[in-house]
């Protein structure tokens, strides 16, 4: 399975947020590191300007741009979610371990620790090139990922986008509630995940085991292989504790491959 990484991701320096917080990539990346058959890391470059643009206006832009650090780092984080999102095109599954998340950044503001919306770039950027017409997104971080919405939904220029941001509060539910919304999807042409994993069961959502997120996985790789040629990819949102967000990482990769 591909997974896109940056040496650049663990530079806490950019914020003092939460999401940016020393040492919380590197539990992840242990395990990656740990299993060479299982994974590939794969090195992505900045997104450019242009692919930017297709998720946000100018004046977002140049505010980010004023902290060159932020920049450069978010601009690696939505690039990385491009190369996550080209691999999963051409048929190879992957994961974006990537820093900031995105989900909360809206075309012309953001929040959360978010700052540009890499999810929505990387749906653009093959829209763009008449790839896709059609994606799925799984948001299934704790908190909603109201940037997605803004960004993806509604959309004037013929770009179709389903978005389920579960709501159960109980952990049967849920992965039924993801069961059955995808089985009425219809037609996609890619499914992407918004992987955020402060819905734990030792995070702040205390409700998901490592089991349910491969459960998750595995119902993204399954309903893809129906759908759209196993055409899937996944990028890190939310996950807070720094001692179990590898496992549930690792839980989930082992059922999306």
């Amino acid at each position: 399975m591909k997974i896109v990484f940056h040496e650049r991701y663990f530079n806490s320096g950019y914020s003092t947020d939460p999401a940016a917080s020393e040492g919380r990539l590197d539990g992840i990346m242990a395990l990656i590191r740990s299993e060479p058959d299982q994974y590939e890391i794969m090195t992505p470059d900045r997104a450019g300007e242009a692919d930017i643009l297709r998720a946000h206006d100018k004046d977002h832009l140049e505010y980010i741009k004023r902290d060159l650090l932020l920049y450069e780092i978010a601009a690696l984080a939505a690039g990385g979610a491009i190369m996550a999102a080209e691999a999963a095109y051409d048929g190879d599954p992957a994961f974006g371990v990537i820093r900031p998340p995105g989900h909360h950044a809206s075309s012309d503001s953001c929040w959360g620790f978010c700052y540009f919306n890499n999810l929505s770039i990387s749906l653009l950027k093959l829209f763009s090139q008449k790839k896709i017409e059609k994606a799925f997104i799984l948001d299934f971080d704790l908190h909603t990922g109201d940037g997605n919405i803004n960004i993806l939904q509604n959309r004037k220029d013929g770009f179709k986008v389903s978005i389920l941001n579960p709501l159960s509060s109980e952990r049967r539910e849920y992965l039924q509630e993801v069961e059955e919304y995808i089985n009425n999807l219809g037609d996609v042409d890619i499914f992407a995940a918004s992987a955020g994993f402060d819905q734990g069961i030792d995070d702040w959502g205390a409700l998901l085991y490592p089991e349910d997120y491969t459960r998750l996985g595995k119902l993204m790789k399954e309903y893809s292989e129906k759908i759209c040629k196993g055409r899937r990819y996944a990028i890190l949102e939310g996950g807070y504790n720094h001692e179990v967000i590898g496992l549930n990482v690792d839980s989930f990769c082992k059922g999306f491959d």
